[in-house]
Protein backbone atom coordinates (compact mmCIF):
# COMPACT_ATOMS: atom_id res chain seq x y z
CA UNK A 1 0.00 0.00 0.00
CA UNK A 2 2.25 2.88 -1.25
CA UNK A 3 -0.29 5.36 -2.11
CA UNK A 4 0.58 7.92 0.30
CA UNK A 5 4.40 7.41 -1.07
CA UNK A 6 3.50 8.25 -4.21
CA UNK A 7 3.05 12.03 -4.67
CA UNK A 8 4.90 14.08 -7.37
CA UNK A 9 7.12 16.67 -5.89
CA UNK A 10 6.03 20.18 -6.47
CA UNK A 11 7.47 21.60 -9.88
CA UNK A 12 6.56 24.54 -11.59
CA UNK A 13 3.69 24.32 -13.96
CA UNK A 14 3.62 25.44 -17.83
CA UNK A 15 1.15 27.01 -19.72
CA UNK A 16 -0.25 24.49 -22.14
CA UNK A 17 0.06 24.70 -25.43
CA UNK A 18 -2.57 24.54 -27.91
CA UNK A 19 -2.62 21.35 -30.45
CA UNK A 20 -3.88 20.74 -33.78
CA UNK A 21 -7.00 18.26 -34.03
CA UNK A 22 -5.65 14.90 -35.27
CA UNK A 23 -7.73 12.05 -37.01
CA UNK A 24 -4.49 9.87 -35.89
CA UNK A 25 -5.39 6.89 -33.10
CA UNK A 26 -4.01 7.69 -29.44
CA UNK A 27 -1.16 5.88 -28.08
CA UNK A 28 -2.54 3.13 -25.60
CA UNK A 29 -1.20 3.44 -22.35
CA UNK A 30 -1.82 0.45 -19.67
CA UNK A 31 -1.46 1.76 -15.76
CA UNK A 32 -1.54 -1.59 -13.75
CA UNK A 33 -1.75 -1.17 -10.02
CA UNK A 34 -3.46 -1.64 -7.14
CA UNK A 35 -3.80 2.19 -5.80
CA UNK A 36 -6.65 3.99 -7.28
CA UNK A 37 -4.94 7.08 -6.45
CA UNK A 38 -2.05 5.73 -8.47
CA UNK A 39 -4.03 5.83 -11.59
CA UNK A 40 -5.97 8.56 -11.10
CA UNK A 41 -2.22 11.03 -10.16
CA UNK A 42 -0.77 9.16 -13.39
CA UNK A 43 -3.84 10.20 -15.58
CA UNK A 44 -3.33 14.09 -13.78
CA UNK A 45 0.60 14.26 -14.89
CA UNK A 46 0.64 12.67 -18.35
CA UNK A 47 -3.13 14.13 -19.37
CA UNK A 48 -1.41 16.77 -21.66
CA UNK A 49 1.34 14.45 -23.19
CA UNK A 50 0.84 15.09 -27.31
CA UNK A 51 3.62 13.32 -29.64
CA UNK A 52 3.10 13.62 -32.80
CA UNK A 53 0.31 14.87 -32.70
CA UNK A 54 -1.57 12.19 -30.92
CA UNK A 55 -2.65 11.94 -27.35
CA UNK A 56 -2.67 9.56 -24.74
CA UNK A 57 -5.20 6.47 -24.19
CA UNK A 58 -5.51 5.68 -20.75
CA UNK A 59 -6.49 1.79 -19.92
CA UNK A 60 -6.76 0.86 -16.41
CA UNK A 61 -6.02 -2.60 -14.89
CA UNK A 62 -6.03 -3.41 -10.72
CA UNK A 63 -4.90 -6.66 -10.36
CA UNK A 64 -3.00 -9.06 -12.66
CA UNK A 65 -6.52 -10.85 -13.84
CA UNK A 66 -7.62 -7.50 -14.95
CA UNK A 67 -4.07 -6.53 -16.50
CA UNK A 68 -3.97 -9.84 -18.31
CA UNK A 69 -7.76 -9.24 -19.91
CA UNK A 70 -7.04 -5.98 -20.89
CA UNK A 71 -3.70 -6.63 -22.46
CA UNK A 72 -5.69 -9.18 -24.37
CA UNK A 73 -7.94 -6.80 -25.88
CA UNK A 74 -5.82 -4.03 -26.65
CA UNK A 75 -2.48 -5.96 -28.46
CA UNK A 76 -1.45 -2.53 -29.86
CA UNK A 77 -0.22 -1.23 -26.11
CA UNK A 78 2.25 1.09 -26.68
CA UNK A 79 3.38 1.50 -23.06
CA UNK A 80 2.46 -0.43 -19.73
CA UNK A 81 3.03 0.92 -16.17
CA UNK A 82 3.26 -1.46 -13.97
CA UNK A 83 3.34 -1.77 -10.33
CA UNK A 84 5.64 -4.44 -8.63
CA UNK A 85 3.62 -5.80 -5.72
CA UNK A 86 -0.48 -5.72 -5.99
CA UNK A 87 -1.94 -9.15 -4.63
CA UNK A 88 1.25 -10.66 -4.76
CA UNK A 89 5.13 -9.64 -4.56
CA UNK A 90 5.72 -10.09 -8.21
CA UNK A 91 2.16 -9.95 -10.15
CA UNK A 92 3.35 -6.60 -11.87
CA UNK A 93 6.61 -9.11 -12.76
CA UNK A 94 3.99 -11.94 -14.06
CA UNK A 95 2.22 -9.47 -16.30
CA UNK A 96 5.39 -8.16 -17.63
CA UNK A 97 6.28 -12.34 -18.63
CA UNK A 98 2.59 -12.81 -19.87
CA UNK A 99 3.23 -9.63 -22.26
CA UNK A 100 6.15 -11.01 -23.42
CA UNK A 101 6.38 -14.89 -23.73
CA UNK A 102 2.33 -15.51 -23.38
CA UNK A 103 1.47 -12.89 -26.08
CA UNK A 104 5.27 -12.55 -27.73
CA UNK A 105 4.59 -9.03 -27.89
CA UNK A 106 8.13 -7.73 -27.94
CA UNK A 107 6.89 -4.34 -29.63
CA UNK A 108 5.05 -2.86 -25.86
CA UNK A 109 7.51 -0.88 -23.97
CA UNK A 110 7.29 -1.75 -20.02
CA UNK A 111 8.04 0.19 -17.19
CA UNK A 112 8.21 -1.06 -13.54
CA UNK A 113 7.03 1.70 -10.90
CA UNK A 114 7.37 0.18 -7.23
CA UNK A 115 7.17 1.30 -3.95
CA UNK A 116 8.64 -1.20 -2.22
CA UNK A 117 11.77 -2.02 -4.32
CA UNK A 118 13.23 -4.83 -1.73
CA UNK A 119 10.45 -6.70 -3.24
CA UNK A 120 11.96 -6.93 -6.39
CA UNK A 121 15.38 -5.62 -6.51
CA UNK A 122 16.39 -3.40 -9.80
CA UNK A 123 19.34 -5.22 -10.68
CA UNK A 124 18.13 -8.86 -10.29
CA UNK A 125 14.30 -7.71 -12.35
CA UNK A 126 16.47 -5.72 -15.01
CA UNK A 127 18.61 -8.98 -15.98
CA UNK A 128 15.52 -11.75 -15.79
CA UNK A 129 12.79 -9.86 -16.93
CA UNK A 130 12.67 -8.21 -20.56
CA UNK A 131 11.53 -4.51 -19.28
CA UNK A 132 12.07 -0.91 -20.77
CA UNK A 133 12.45 0.87 -17.75
CA UNK A 134 12.33 0.87 -13.66
CA UNK A 135 11.76 3.47 -11.21
CA UNK A 136 10.45 3.69 -7.41
CA UNK A 137 7.71 5.46 -6.76
CA UNK A 138 9.22 7.43 -4.24
CA UNK A 139 11.69 9.61 -6.80
CA UNK A 140 8.70 9.90 -9.88
CA UNK A 141 7.95 13.00 -10.00
CA UNK A 142 5.73 13.94 -12.85
CA UNK A 143 8.52 15.35 -15.12
CA UNK A 144 10.67 12.21 -14.53
CA UNK A 145 7.32 10.05 -15.51
CA UNK A 146 7.41 12.46 -18.20
CA UNK A 147 10.74 11.47 -19.62
CA UNK A 148 10.16 8.21 -19.20
CA UNK A 149 6.95 7.90 -21.63
CA UNK A 150 8.27 10.40 -24.17
CA UNK A 151 11.10 7.86 -24.13
CA UNK A 152 8.97 5.05 -24.07
CA UNK A 153 6.92 6.36 -27.19
CA UNK A 154 10.00 7.15 -29.10
CA UNK A 155 10.85 3.80 -28.98
CA UNK A 156 7.53 2.25 -29.74
CA UNK A 157 7.10 4.14 -32.94
CA UNK A 158 10.49 3.22 -34.09
CA UNK A 159 9.64 -0.14 -33.61
CA UNK A 160 6.81 -0.13 -35.32
CA UNK A 161 8.16 1.75 -38.12
CA UNK A 162 10.53 -1.28 -38.77
CA UNK A 163 7.57 -3.75 -38.48
CA UNK A 164 6.18 -1.94 -41.00
CA UNK A 165 8.79 -1.47 -43.08
CA UNK A 166 9.91 -5.51 -42.62
CA UNK A 167 5.65 -6.72 -43.06
CA UNK A 168 6.39 -4.61 -46.64
CA UNK A 169 9.35 -6.21 -47.67
CA UNK A 170 7.84 -9.51 -46.63
CA UNK A 171 4.86 -9.10 -49.11
CA UNK A 172 7.31 -7.87 -52.18
CA UNK A 173 9.19 -10.84 -51.66
CA UNK A 174 6.14 -13.00 -51.30
CA UNK A 175 4.45 -11.20 -54.84
CA UNK A 176 8.37 -12.30 -56.69
CA UNK A 177 8.41 -15.56 -55.29
CA UNK A 178 4.69 -16.74 -56.58
CA UNK A 179 5.94 -14.85 -60.09
CA UNK A 180 8.89 -17.03 -60.28
CA UNK A 181 6.82 -20.33 -59.28
CA UNK A 182 4.48 -19.72 -62.05
CA UNK A 183 6.14 -18.69 -64.85
CA UNK A 184 9.76 -19.86 -63.97
CA UNK A 185 9.12 -23.33 -61.90
CA UNK A 186 12.96 -24.98 -62.53
CA UNK A 187 14.30 -21.46 -60.99
CA UNK A 188 11.60 -21.43 -58.71
CA UNK A 189 12.74 -25.12 -57.55
CA UNK A 190 16.50 -24.33 -57.41
CA UNK A 191 16.02 -20.96 -54.94
CA UNK A 192 13.80 -23.30 -52.54
CA UNK A 193 16.41 -26.14 -52.47
CA UNK A 194 19.44 -23.36 -51.84
CA UNK A 195 16.84 -22.21 -48.89
CA UNK A 196 16.74 -25.26 -47.34
CA UNK A 197 20.40 -26.18 -47.73
CA UNK A 198 21.11 -22.25 -46.03
CA UNK A 199 18.42 -23.38 -43.33
CA UNK A 200 19.55 -27.31 -42.54
CA UNK A 201 23.48 -26.55 -42.86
Amino acid sequence: MMSSDFIFANEPLEPAKEDKPSSRTKWKLLIVDDEKEVHAVTRLALMDVVFEDAGLEFISAHSLAEAKQQIAQHPDLAIALLDVVMETDDAGLQVANYIRHDCNNRSTRIILRTGQPGQAPERAVVMNYDINDYKAKTELTSQKLFTSVMSALRSYRDIMQVERQRQRLQRRLDKMNDLLKHNYPQAWQAVQQQQQEEDNP
